[in-house]
């Protein structure tokens, strides 16, 4: 094996990356999987434990001086995302004072959360992060975030919260899209070796291309995962999209120069892509 082009590739364990990471080739024994969740990844690609992975859009950003985003593959919404849920018990324009619950698994949708309830005037008296079990949650907090497979999870229970979408709360209060998770590579790693970079992009392109052209299989694992069934999962994957180009690029910027404007980030940031889907 040549040692040079042995991949370590982060990938998210959740069902809305399954369309890119369902059908990633498994075979190549120069490629090796660290499944995770994306605070797990996001760590990960800061130390270099993996060269290569799906992360946070927020963790990019915090890495933006070291990192790229592969083109065309990313987990983003324009609208409703269907699974970055914020369970409320009282409406959003009465929370001013509350105490809030946030997911510990991911930093985009959190600071997403602060950036909507700062721009709509809502202080809330702290924000405590908690492991991602609603009913725990909101003995300690008035109102909690929870994101992908957990936030699927819960809203379908009985709950008795007021349930606010966050991508269609931002899309709604700004007309963008938002991208929750990149899939990041070291520039590093594209200037000392960008054949081994190309290949991860590619290997992550035709799993998504795979995953896309096959998604009854897709739907399947979800189902096997979670349960639910056939219809909610084909619902669920039609609010989801996995492209990442120019377009898309406006609402993460977006987002990202929201995040710099609530003292979030600590110095501007834009979305820097790179490769060719072809």
């Amino acid at each position: 094996m040549d040692k040079s082009q042995h991949v370590r590739i982060g990938h998210i364990k959740f069902t809305n990356a399954l369309p890119i990471c369902h059908f990633l080739e498994k075979s190549d024994p120069e490629i090796e999987f660290f499944p995770g969740a994306p605070s797990e990844l996001n760590k990960w690609l800061a130390e270099g434990s993996v060269d290569a992975g799906l992360c946070s859009s927020f963790a990019y950003a915090e890495l933006a001086e070291q990192f790229v985003a592969l083109r065309g593959l990313s987990v983003s919404s324009r609208g409703p995302v269907g699974s970055i849920f914020f369970f409320s018990k009282r409406p959003w324009e009465e929370l001013n004072g509350c105490v809030v619950a946030l997911t510990n698994i991911s930093a985009s949708s959190s600071n997403l959360l602060k950036i909507l309830l700062a721009e709509t005037g809502i202080t809330p008296a702290k924000y405590v992060t908690l492991p991602s079990d609603l009913p725990s949650m909101l003995e300690e907090a008035d109102a909690a975030l929870l994101i992908a497979d957990d936030a699927l999870y819960w809203s379908v229970q009985e709950h008795g919260c007021y349930l606010y979408d966050l991508g269609a709360e931002w899309n709604e209060r700004t007309g963008h899209s938002m991208t929750f998770a990149v899939c990041a590579v070291p520039k590093r790693l594209i200037e000392e070796n960008p054949e081994k970079a190309r290949k991860i992009h590619r290997f992550f392109l035709d799993g998504k291309k795979k995953g896309l052209a096959d998604m009854d299989a897709v739907i399947a694992e979800a189902m096997r995962m979670l349960g639910q069934t056939e219809e909610f999962w084909r619902s669920y994957f039609n609010k989801l999209r996995h492209d990442l180009d120019e377009d898309w690029a406006v609402g993460a910027n977006a987002y990202f120069d929201a995040a710099y404007r609530h003292g979030l980030l600590s110095k501007p940031v834009k979305l820097e892509l790179w490769g060719d889907e072809e």
